[in-house]
């Protein structure tokens, strides 16, 4: 592993994104709810992939898509998670270290597979997922101790991790990890339905822990135990010191102390789809933050990010690299 020093650790589920168009028809046949996303068996995974067409497959994960944004645009990053020792493990690690990501991957021996996101897309863009966790449940405190770098300026953690069966341990340990190095420790919640499953312990770790908070709308809302996005924002920005809610197509909310800042969404030609767009969110939001600059600029670019995102199929850009981290 490189020993320079990543401005931003990640820690996430090490999936690998397969991506297949579908249309409404399918997800009522398969009983999903659209734009969600569910836990599934390996057996599970691959019977739903059998029953529908051509796919594509890309390395993912929410936050192995916010660090390989930030990598991208030029931004040291290190990122640590978990996979199996397998063609999906090694295509996850390649992809990543492609773009100049500093990967510091723990490698299961139980032989249990690689992660796999089966993301269905519908023709509106909106991304429906079945996951299965494989290896990347399997991350540990462990893990964490050994591979998080001794020196950063931010971790992020994400929601997913709390789903693991080790979750509330490993992310202890991460920040002990954040407290030992100066790092502040920014968590992005992920999914509404993760929100809900561990309630409890993800309020109590945002009240303690978190500096840097991101979500989206229903995430947030959750979070809040608020139907009302006013009330939302309300407990958000009395929780936490910097927080983004995303509003989709309206754009998002910035909270920085009394700051509350609506930040107005970007102009896109199409709505191709939607996988990956609070990631790319991210990824801008951090960089700028990063870089010293404003609240608002932080919003603006996280939504420049997420608009170039959502006209393509897949969560990351189709270009090269503007400024691959280095």
């Amino acid at each position: 592993m490189s020993e320079r020093r990543p401005k931003l650790v990640g820690i996430g589920n090490a999936l690998v994104d397969v991506l297949v168009n579908v249309d409404d028809a399918t997800l009522e046949r398969l009983g999903l709810e659209k734009g969600g996303m569910e836990l599934v068996s390996q057996d599970q995974i691959w019977s739903i992939y059998d029953s529908l067409g051509p796919a594509t497959e890309s390395s993912g994960g929410s936050v192995a898509n916010t660090v390989a944004h930030l990598a991208m645009n030029g931004v040291p990053c290190a990122y640590v998670g978990k996979v199996a020792e397998d063609t999906f493990g090694r295509i996850f690690d390649h992809d990543l270290a492609s773009l100049g990501v500093e990967t510091r991957l723990a490698r299961s021996s139980d032989g249990t597979g690689t992660g796999r996101a089966l993301v269905m897309i519908t023709p509106d863009g909106q991304r429906t997922m079945c996951t299965f966790l494989g290896a990347a449940v399997s991350l540990n405190a462990a893990d964490v101790a050994e591979q998080v770098p001794a020196s950063c300026d931010i971790i992020l953690i994400e929601g997913y991790l709390w789903d693991a069966p080790e979750g509330a341990a490993l992310i202890a340990e991460a920040v002990s990890r954040a407290e030992a190095a100066g790092a502040k420790i920014a968590v992005t919640l992920s999914d509404a339905g993760c929100v809900q499953r561990h309630l409890d312990e993800m309020r109590r770790f945002v009240d303690q822990h978190c500096d840097i908070l991101l979500a989206n709308e229903a995430e947030a809302s959750a979070l809040a135990r608020q139907t009302d996005i006013d009330a939302a924002l309300d407990y958000v920005q009395e929780t936490v010191a910097l927080a983004a809610v995303t509003h989709s197509e309206r754009g998002s909310t910035v909270l920085e102390g009394d700051l509350r800042a609506t930040v107005a969404p970007q102009q896109v030609d199409k709505v191709v789809d939607t996988t990956g767009a609070g990631d790319a969110y991210a990824a801008g939001f951090l960089k700028r933050l990063l870089e010293g600059a404003s609240p608002t600029e932080f919003g603006a670019e996280g939504g420049r990010l997420a608009a170039e995102v959502i006209q393509h199929v897949g969560a990351r850009a189709l270009s090269e690299p503007r400024a691959k981290a280095s």
